[in-house]
């Protein structure tokens, strides 16, 4: 099974890498030897050396359960990358990368990245909503909103919103001057 396990091209990278270890081993080759080869750490050669002899091949199969521990650092910084995301403009540039934030809070983008997912936080899509110069508009966006919300009844209430940055080139249809056929409004 290790041989199998060792040459397999469907197999899980990690599964590779232990069976190589242990076949190694078992050609009586020595760990610090086995990590030099394979490019590892000797600890790890000896950790997978060790769970092998333990509980063969179903400890290498089979990754150890992780601890159930909290991420410190990650809890330290959630509200601080959170706020300067939602509130804060990056020193150069348009929008936050995890670089910058991970720069401008002190760890790394992969916590950044952690934060951003978990609290659906996409900096890098930016909405943008357009504020009339009009200096009414306050308080022409009260009364439409009360019509709305406390419409008059047997009213029908109707929007129309002009397209912004769009300029009607050609007319679809005859509007003036008046001809035969079209009514008044």
């Amino acid at each position: 099974m290790l041989v199998k396990w060792s040459k397999g091209r469907s197999v899980a990278a990690r599964l590779v890498v232990m069976a190589n270890i242990i076949l190694q081993v078992a050609a009586g080759m020595l760990s610090q030897d086995i990590a030099a080869q394979l490019e590892l750490h000797p600890k790890t050669v000896c950790k997978w050396r060790c769970r092998f002899a333990q509980k063969r091949l179903a400890g290498i199969e089979r990754d150890a359960p992780r601890s159930d521990r909290k991420p410190s650092v990650r809890n330290h910084l959630e509200d601080e990358i959170i706020r300067k995301t939602t509130q804060d403009k990056p020193a150069k540039g348009l929008v936050w990368t995890t670089r910058k934030m991970a720069q401008a809070v002190g760890t790394n983008q992969a916590t950044v990245n952690r934060v951003w997912r978990d609290n659906n936080l996409k900096p890098h899509l930016t909405k943008t909503f357009k504020v009339s110069n009009d200096p009414k508009f306050p308080e022409k966006l009260v009364d439409l909103v009360r019509l709305y919300l406390n419409s008059p009844k047997n009213v029908v209430v109707l929007s129309v919103d002009e397209k912004t940055q769009i300029q009607a080139w050609d007319r679809t249809q005859k509007s003036l001057p008046m001809f035969p056929g079209r009514l008044k409004s």
